[in-house]
């Protein structure tokens, strides 16, 4: 499947062939690690397990953290 994938980090957007099918799948083929970003589809915050769908645009937010 294709998907439409926006980093925020590289502030890049490019369609990348998708073997997978769930968030993690997503996340693993990329090479992110899970704990860094923050998953986005339509306004609507997903989890590692949610599936993806052919022609889904998604955005890979970084969590931002201080002390």
């Amino acid at each position: 499947m294709e998907l439409t994938i926006f980093k925020e980090r590289e502030n890049s957007t490019k369609k990348i062939i998708f073997s997978g099918s769930t968030v993690a799948d997503l996340l693993q083929q990329l090479k992110i690690n899970r704990e860094t970003v923050i998953i986005i589809r339509q306004q609507e915050v997903l989890i590692e397990s949610e599936p993806l769908d052919n022609g889904d645009h998604i955005k890979i937010l970084s969590m931002i953290s201080g002390g």
